[in-house]
């Protein structure tokens, strides 16, 4: 009996047709992420309230960079990475009003939580150029498969060929040395706002991840 090899990832470009799958997919990654359970600690709604969130995200902000990318062993959604180009990872005024409803909607009472974590990460954020990975998350069943990896890639192999440094904001500690093997490099450990709220691990990463 031969054992079949499983199937290479394939990564895409991401556009709006593919925004529900793909907060859908980052909703249930980041169900155990500590900075999101701490900002939305019900655990009934947290996946719900996630998919909201993402959702949000990527038509208010990040689709429209023409940067975020899917992955996946097949045609469906598995993976996927939110990439902001270099001088637009900050976000404009117009779309921070477009996203006020609806993202009171998703956090309900805890957006004051949310806004003063999500300040305080951007009062740190580099000013130099870079390619900024906002989000990058796999579903959970189809974790550990090199989705992340492959996405990472993608985007880093252009960084190299460009001469142009990429950085991230990483809210679990254990993704430290992963993120490291791709050539990023802890720059701070950021204490948050609010009592309990788990620290973030800033990394840099130079182009060819020197």
């Amino acid at each position: 009996m031969t054992s079949q090899s499983q199937p290479s990832p394939l990564v895409r470009a991401a556009g709006g047709a593919d925004a529900a799958a793909i907060a859908a997919v980052l909703g249930r990654a980041f169900d155990d992420d500590p900075v999101w359970r701490w900002i939305l600690p019900d655990e009934a709604s947290r996946v719900r309230r996630l998919t909201g969130v993402f959702g949000i995200l990527l038509r208010h902000v990040h689709l429209r960079h023409e940067g975020t990318e899917a992955a996946g062993r097949g045609p469906d959604v598995e993976a996927a990475a939110l990439w902001d180009p270099p001088g637009l990872w900050r976000v404009p005024a117009l779309a921070q009003a477009a996203q006020a409803g609806p993202l009171l909607r998703a956090l309900g009472r805890r957006v004051p939580a949310a806004l003063r974590a999500l300040g305080e990460i951007e009062k740190h954020h580099p000013p130099e150029p870079h390619w900024y990975l906002a989000v990058l998350g796999t579903d959970p069943p189809a974790q550990g498969n090199g989705l992340g990896g492959a996405l990472l890639r993608s985007r880093l192999d252009r960084c190299d060929a460009e001469g142009v440094p990429a950085y991230l904001e990483s809210s679990k500690e254990r993704n430290v040395p992963y993120y490291e093997r791709f050539g990023f490099r802890v720059t701070r450990e950021l204490a948050m706002p609010g009592r309990g709220c788990p620290p973030v691990w800033l990394m840099w990463r130079d182009p060819d991840g020197g």
